[in-house]
């Protein structure tokens, strides 16, 4: 029998190579894809997003958790390449102009996979026409957009007007987040969604999606 539990937990613990070896393990026992998606490393990242948000781990426990799922992940490529696993949405996802950090970018394009969508990742210190280019050309549903410094978020206003302007913004959905953003900035600024934490980003594209 296939034991999720136990490559959840260590996912939550940041074992890489036990959740590789678990996972391949459950893959050889006939579990699908989707299912240790679904049931090891999504229910793990999203406990480590709450223990995160409610200040019980920092971030390098939680990238260790991201690092071991992607472990998981990399094992489940060549299932999900084989479109076992349905791509819920595409999301664009970059950190505004100006600003070089990427962790909680990074976090959130991890949390992103794991839960079936397709994340096209632009970087960092992304200038306002590249976001707007990456949204015509890859007609995602959701851009998400992070910023670690005050300075620099409010750029994400920019490339909403941008969108705007161009005539798509009515056909996506647009996530921000970062240290300094809030809920009442997502809102001023005009955005659709915000995460406080990965977990939470991923967990609310989700819910847009139904």
């Amino acid at each position: 029998m296939v034991n999720y539990l136990e490559i959840k937990e260590a996912t939550m613990n940041g074992e890489q190579n036990t959740v590789a070896e678990l996972t391949r393990e459950a893959i050889k026992q006939g579990a699908e894809a989707e299912q240790i998606i679904q049931e090891s490393f999504i229910s793990a990242m999203s406990i480590v997003g709450e223990k995160f948000g409610a200040g019980e781990i920092y971030i390098p426990e939680m990238l260790r958790a991201a690092r071991a799922m992607k472990f998981g992940m990399e094992v489940l490529g060549p299932l999900i390449v084989g479109d076992k696993v349905h791509t819920l949405a595409t999301v664009v996802i970059g950190t505004v102009k100006g600003d070089m950090h990427d962790i909680g970018k990074n976090l959130v394009g991890i949390m992103l996979e794991g839960s079936g969508f397709e994340v096209v990742d632009l970087g960092i210190d992304v200038p306002v026409n590249k976001f707007v280019d990456a949204v015509k050309e890859n007609q995602p549903q959701f851009l998400a957009m992070s910023a670690l410094l005050t300075t620099t978020m409010e750029k994400m206003k920019i490339v909403i007007d941008e969108l705007e302007e161009a005539g798509l913004r009515q056909r996506i959905k647009v996530f921000v987040g970062g240290a300094p953003v809030s809920q009442g900035f997502a809102e001023k600024i005009g955005a659709d969604g915000y995460g406080l934490n990965a977990g939470q980003a991923a967990e609310r594209m989700k819910a847009m999606l139904h």
